[in-house]
Parts: structure tokens; sequence; C-alpha cells
């Protein structure tokens, strides 16, 4: 009785997985976010939320709490790897790289940092590792929140080549 039950529940997960994932949009200009992405937005989806303006004035203040926030979480997440699993998680005491960028999107968030002015970027390193990184979209440029990193940076600077990003729309990325 007991794994029927498990069975069904994998079923209604999985049927909402693909649901998620079968969004509608153009082939050429966006995708679906990432399926560890989507199954955190099933279990937490107020963290899945866009909104606001989708760029910010790249104040002294902004800087100064994307430089807080980028120090704090890198601070208290211990770097952990998942393993063969991905699992996406957002206020965690160790985790992976797109633990820290969810963290600090749910962070800056709550700082009053207009949710579709941040970016969850999927990137290439330099060494050509995959990688993900915050990303916080300005009036004076891209700015890059990153565990790799203890400084803010302009994503022009960072040597990352972006493979995938978040919209507006978090869960369309292109």
């Amino acid at each position: 009785m007991g794994k029927m039950i498990h069975i069904k529940v994998l079923v209604a997960v999985t049927a909402v997985a693909v649901g998620l994932a079968s969004v509608a949009t153009p082939a050429s200009a966006a995708s679906n976010a990432p399926l560890g992405y989507q199954l955190m937005c099933l279990k937490t989806p107020s963290e899945c939320r866009g909104g606001g303006a989708s760029s910010v004035q790249a104040t002294s203040g902004i800087m100064g709490t994307l430089a807080r926030i980028n120090s704090k979480v890198n601070a208290q997440i211990r770097p952990k790897n998942d393993g063969a699993q991905d699992v996406w998680s957002v206020d965690v005491r160790s985790g992976d790289c797109e633990d820290y960028a969810l963290t600090k999107r749910h962070e800056l968030i709550k700082s009053g940092v207009p949710a579709s002015s941040l970016s969850i970027a999927y990137v290439k390193t330099r060494s050509g590792e995959g990688h993900a990184i915050l990303v916080v979209k300005t009036n004076n440029g891209n700015y890059v929140l990153d565990n790799l990193n203890a400084s803010v940076r302009p994503l022009s600077q960072t040597g990352y080549r972006i493979i995938s990003a978040s919209g507006a729309n978090p869960m369309v990325w292109s």
C-alpha cells in the first residue's frame, strides 16, 4: 500500500514538472528553466516569481546592498557539491553555486530589489566548468554576485560565457 502511494506521488510530481517544462515560448528566444529549478518552484513557488522594474539604478546604496549580501551569503553557506542529483535550494547552510545564487536573489528581493532585475545565469568559467551566478541588471550594466569571488563585478569583467539565463519571468530562460 505504501509503495502505491509513493508511486502516485512520483507520477503527480513528474506530471507537474512536465507541465512546467512545457511552458509555451518561442523556441528560438527562450527555453525552459532547468529541471532542478522547476522542482524547487513546485516546493516553494514564492521563490520563483518575477515582478517590478527590469533594472535598478546603480546608486551607491544599491551597490552597497549588493556587496553586503554577496559577502553575507558567501560566508553563511558552506560549499558542498550535490553530487549526481542537482538539488536547487534557498537559504541553506551548505550548497553549491545555484544555492548561493538563489539565496542571494532571495535576500536582495527582501531588501527591496525588484525580482525582474535579477537573473540566475548558467555560465561556463574560463576553464570550461559549468557554474551558476546571480546577475543584477542596472542602468550601468550587469553586475555579478558570485560565490567564487568576494567582490561584485561587472559581468564583462568575469570571463564567464553565459549559456542560459532566467528572464523577467524566472520560469523562462534564454
